[in-house]
């Protein structure tokens, strides 16, 4: 999510966003970028405690808003039912005074920052969570641009997730940046090692990767890309999009989904706080990107 340097409001509702009254997942993983501006000033602060505090205030407010009432889980999951890592919360545990969720990391890197957060009786069975930031903005270390990777392990499976925010520009050939950007990010990041443990300390050597953020690539079609977004013309996008066809190192097209095709829909520069997107020639920005590592641990 790009905040624009705007702090969240007070009253900011992120039900819809998170749409629990429906549906509540196990892990919730919030990526932003640009929560401060990035003026010269805030690029040498790397933290603003007062932004990042308010914003896992607003989350936690609406994870934890909602209480689960079933008394038991259905016998079988029905055909295209997403299947739960841990039994939902029974009814005589409802009035606990715990959270149904609670923050596990979190990291902030000027104005790039990532939270997570899972649901406490997950708490046991998560370990070893450390962070990895990487900054390829101003002399191509500074953090206005860069990436704040997290890794944990769920059970046995190490997840690692990467929120970055890749270098602007609109012009043509200022994809090379982005791509030179996302190379740096893979090279440069590194979990700490610990004693007795054989942790992935590489982006691509856990078992699950899943890449977000304001990844800033476009699309070239003036005048068009409105329509053709409105009309699902995802096969004409997705031949003048810069990523894709256009990147050529091994790592990163990696990160490319097999899926990456009309079907695969993409996610445009909207403005926050408000119900009017904005799609232009220029305005395609982030995706959610998944990878698997290069590691031979089971799920």
């Amino acid at each position: 999510m790009a905040a624009r340097g705007i702090p969240p409001p007070d009253n900011l509702n992120l039900d819809d966003l998170l749409d629990t009254q429906n549906s509540i997942a196990d892990i919730y993983v919030f990526g932003f970028q640009e929560i401060v501006p990035l003026s010269a000033g805030n690029i040498l602060v790397t933290e603003n405690s007062n932004i990042s505090m308010k914003w896992n205030s607003l989350i936690k407010a609406a994870l934890n808003k909602r209480k689960v009432t079933e008394d038991r889980l259905p016998e079988k999951a029905e055909v295209g039912e997403i299947q739960r890592i841990f039994p939902l919360k029974t009814h005589s545990s409802i009035n606990s005074s715990a959270p149904d969720f609670e923050c596990i990391i979190s990291k902030q890197m000027v104005g790039i920052y990532i939270t997570v957060w899972v649901r406490t009786e997950l708490h046991g069975y998560i370990s070893h969570p450390s962070v990895s930031c990487v900054g390829c903005g101003v002399l191509g270390r500074l953090g206005n641009k860069g990436s704040v990777s997290i890794r944990f392990c769920l059970h046995e499976t190490s997840f690692c997730f990467v929120c970055c925010h890749l270098a602007s520009g609109g012009k043509e050939g200022d994809e090379r940046q982005r791509n030179a950007d996302a190379a740096h990010i893979l090279a440069r990041t590194l979990f700490p090692a610990e004693a007795r443990q054989h942790l992935p300390r590489k982006i691509l050597d856990h078992d699950r990767v899943i890449w977000l953020g304001d990844l800033n690539y476009r699309i070239y079609l003036p005048e068009a890309t409105r329509y053709l977004v409105k009309n699902k013309e995802w096969s004409i996008l997705l031949q003048n999009d810069q990523k894709g066809p256009r990147m050529t190192n091994h790592d990163i097209t990696r990160f490319v989904p097999p899926s990456h095709s009309a079907n695969h829909v993409h996610v445009f520069k909207h403005h926050m706080f408000s119900s009017d997107q904005e799609i232009t020639s220029k305005d395609y920005r982030g995706m959610l990107l998944l990878a698997e590592g290069s590691s031979n641990e089971k799920p």
